[in-house]
């Protein structure tokens, strides 16, 4: 926990610089995506998919 509160002061004193590329996307959302967000559907019967719309 102290190593990030260095790091953070670095980056904020420019000793360091910030690499993380931001997409613009949720992280969060991207590793629901990654873990089946797209496969559940397709996996789905028709019927039970407009059940659930």
């Amino acid at each position: 926990m102290i190593g990030n509160a260095v790091k953070v002061t670095r980056i904020a004193t420019g000793e360091e610089t910030d690499d993380v590329i931001d997409d613009g996307k949720d992280p969060a959302a991207k590793a629901l995506d990654a873990k089946g967000g797209k496969k559940r559907p397709a996996t789905m019967t028709p019927e039970r998919r407009a059940e659930i719309a």
